[in-house]
């Protein structure tokens, strides 16, 4: 048997060793760094589907924007995993849930949609993002199972005196009292989905102007929360993936948001109900991502936030926008054409 003053040496040197181990342990990279990470891969996602823009081949056009996007990511200096990503809703290509890319080092969190608005992509419709989020490592959500959420987004004021858990009509009472304005005056975004007929008619109905795109949940939702947005609410239920991102843009902006699971197939309740994961809890914005976070987004189809990629003295240019530490940028970045598909 040991003796005792050999235990007690012995267990000095594992807790110095372990020590030692915390203190070389990388540190996480600070969201706001990875900017060019960011931009890196909504820019490749970009370029990589506008050859699908207006085809009618939205899989090809996702495949595309999903390959290109993780070849940028697997450069990015860190280790970032893909807490939740959009294509298990749709069955489509996409970057798998607990997904590790990167060159190592420090870890953070990744939310991602490489190719937002796939009908609008291949329709050549406006709308088509590619979108991507960052947080600090364990601060986002684990919420892979969930397909669907309720929302709400808003800038302050309005969204300190609104609650996902009251009527629409209160809601709207409550964001025109705190904004000083009438109900009237008001401008919210619902997505024009069969889903959602009902709440846009008492939209409707109790005299607010409503603004209904088919698709693009996180475009609606930047137009609620940008502070040149021409929205002041979103509300409905979208993707679970793009309520995430668009907590990160939230909190980086100092906006807010509220979310609710709001499963829309059987299968998806049932993986909500095995992952003990509670359709009635109402998600505040530190529940969905609790640290410093960074969102961007690079314009696919053009439109009224991001333009399409487009050539300028023989080089392809997109247009992005980065949200973090309390900032909004416009990036615009450019490729030499040869080498890249048309």
């Amino acid at each position: 048997m040991f003796d005792e003053g050999f235990s007690r040496s012995f267990a000095r040197l594992m807790l110095t060793t372990a020590l030692k181990a915390e203190r070389s342990a990388p540190s996480p990279p600070a969201p706001a760094a990875l900017e060019p990470t960011a931009l890196a891969a909504t820019h490749a996602a970009a370029l990589a589907c506008r050859r699908w823009v207006g085809r009618g081949r939205a899989h090809d056009a996702d495949a595309a924007a999903t390959e290109a996007m993780r070849a940028a990511l697997a450069q990015a200096p860190g280790r970032g995993t893909v807490v939740v990503g959009e294509g298990a809703k749709d069955r489509a290509p996409m970057l798998y849930d607990n997904e590790v890319l990167g060159r190592g080092g420090g870890a953070f969190d990744i939310a991602v949609d490489p190719l937002e608005c796939t009908k609008l992509c291949a329709k050549g419709l406006p709308g088509a993002l590619a979108t991507i989020a960052f947080a600090q490592p364990g601060s986002m959500a684990r919420l892979a199972c969930s397909y669907y959420m309720d929302k709400i987004v808003a800038r302050a004021p309005a969204g300190d005196a609104i609650d996902l858990a009251l009527t629409p009509e209160e809601n709207l009472r409550r964001a025109a009292h705190a904004l000083d304005r009438p109900v009237a005056a008001l401008r919210v975004v619902v997505l024009d989905k069969p889903r959602h007929r009902a709440l846009i008619d008492r939209l409707h109905e109790a005299g607010a102007c409503v603004i209904s795109p088919p698709d693009g949940d996180v475009a609606g939702a930047l137009r609620a929360l940008l502070p040149d947005g021409d929205a002041d609410l979103l509300i409905g239920t979208g993707g679970t993936p793009e309520g995430v991102m668009t907590a990160c843009a939230a909190r980086a902006l100092g906006g807010w948001m509220q979310a609710r699971l709001a499963p829309q197939r059987e299968d998806e309740a049932a993986a909500l109900a095995r992952a003990g994961l509670d359709t009635e809890r109402i998600y505040e914005l530190d529940d969905l991502v609790g640290g410093e976070s960074l969102f961007a987004a690079t314009g696919v189809s053009g439109g009224a936030l991001l333009r399409a990629p487009w050539r300028r003295d023989g080089e392809l240019c997109t247009d992005s926008i980065v949200i973090a530490a309390g900032a909004v940028r416009r990036v615009v970045q450019a490729n030499p054409e040869e080498g890249l598909s048309r």
